[in-house]
């Protein structure tokens, strides 16, 4: 009996010790005011083409971030080379321009070239070889203006790429990117397609390029450089000197094996893509904080809807302990809120440093979005960037591609 008592006593003392040192993390309800999507990017679109979309006012719970150590200037970043930050607009492009802000990094990183390439060359493509996919599977697939990072490789590979200056994808006149009519009308033309079971390969194909031409123009196949002509291929392989064989696209998902190249089940993986390295969290953890701290970059992929997403407040990310406490992410949670779709595939962005700070790591992600952009670049010192905390990354980023130098010790790990 006294055995028992004991017992007790020290279990209660341990809940007290408990419940006395665990973090108890704020919210409070915030209630949003017309931000830079409605003030910068809608505002330039309509003096485009005369859309006029009214703002309207969002109430959300949202941690208190005074209850968290924020970095508070990305001045404070260890950080590498990467171009400046830019806005995708209105569009959800945010896989493109994430890996290209990517890629241009790895071409400095490798070559020490600085160069500034097309996001919506890598676009036009992807729609061409959605349409194709599109007939080919008589339209039993995803149709959206999503997609997932390595889709910027695998486009690379067949296209090549141009630089910024020989495509735009802008319009005469346009300053910001506005594809919400061009998709509207292909969207609609292959629901069309589908509904009448008009198979046409040769007209579709025609008719999307159409489309697009018309709205973001046509990419050259041809350009010169250093005033010599090439093709986009050859300025990828010739001058870029870039091989999209030489990067890994890392995931961490417990619903396939572990050491095995798996399809990342998302809609945006509309063509299946099965290529993903499936590794354990803490390697996955280990490969990313090894990375950034080798001098690699990476992009990355996942949730940013949650009340610890801090944009407008601090322009960042963190885990508040009435979502998680820090010392419970684990697989389990993250797996837990992947399959209860409380983790989402949202967006796209690029991990350009990283800050120690009281033995956390913080990471600085460069944002092509507009929530990193509040305030406007006159009123936020870290307009185009976000902090993310370490436990964000871990519970909520699903993916990252990252050059394979970088995976070198765990790939003869992988099931053939």
């Amino acid at each position: 009996m006294k055995n028992i008592i004991l017992l007790l006593a020290i279990g209660l003392c341990g809940s007290t010790l408990f419940a006395q040192t665990l973090n108890k993390d704020k919210g409070t309800f915030k209630t949003y005011e017309p931000g830079y999507f409605q003030n910068s990017i809608l505002k330039g679109i309509v003096e485009f083409d005369a859309q006029k979309v009214a703002p309207k006012q969002t109430k959300s719970f949202k941690a208190d971030p005074n209850t968290f150590n924020i970095p508070v200037s990305k001045d404070d970043f260890k950080w590498y080379w990467h171009n400046e930050t830019v806005s995708q607009g209105n569009t959800n492009t945010c896989w493109s321009f994430s890996n290209t802000s990517f890629l241009e990094s790895e071409v400095y990183r490798t070559t020490d070239q600085k160069v500034r390439l097309s996001e919506i060359y890598t676009v036009y493509y992807e729609y061409l070889e959605r349409a194709q996919n599109w007939i080919k599977t008589r339209g039993n697939m995803t149709f959206g203006e999503g997609s997932e990072g390595n889709a910027v490789t695998k486009i690379w590979k067949k296209y090549g790429i141009v630089p910024l200056d020989a495509y735009t994808g802008l319009q005469p006149g346009q300053t910001v990117h506005n594809h919400s009519k061009m998709f509207e009308e292909l969207k609609n033309y292959a629901d069309f397609v589908k509904k009448n079971n008009i198979w046409d390969e040769a007209a579709i194909i025609t008719n999307f390029t159409s489309i697009m031409n018309y709205y973001i123009g046509e990419p050259p196949t041809k350009i010169t450089v250093n005033n010599k002509s090439m093709t986009p291929v050859e300025y990828m392989t010739n001058v870029l000197k870039f091989n999209a064989n030489n990067y890994c696209d890392v995931l961490s998902y417990m619903q396939q094996p572990y050491w095995k190249q798996v399809e990342y089940e998302v809609p945006d993986n509309w063509w299946h893509d099965a290529s993903y390295y499936n590794i354990p969290l803490d390697d996955f953890m280990n490969v990313f904080k090894k990375a950034i701290k080798s001098g690699y970059t990476m992009a990355i992929g996942g949730d940013v809807s949650e009340a610890g997403f801090l944009a407008r407040e601090a322009n960042a990310a963190v885990i508040p302990s009435f979502d998680i406490p820090s010392a419970a992410i684990d697989e389990n949670a993250r797996q837990f809120r992947f399959s209860n779709e409380t983790t989402t595939d949202d967006h796209g962005m690029h991990v350009v440093g990283y800050l120690e700070k009281e033995g956390v790591t913080w990471y600085l992600v460069k944002d092509s979005g507009a929530g990193s952009r509040t305030g406007g670049k006159e009123n936020n010192k870290n307009f185009g960037y976000y902090f993310f905390h370490e436990d964000y990354v871990k519970l909520k980023m699903m993916d990252f591609t990252v050059h394979k130098d970088m995976m070198k010790d765990l790939l003869p790990k992988f099931i053939k």
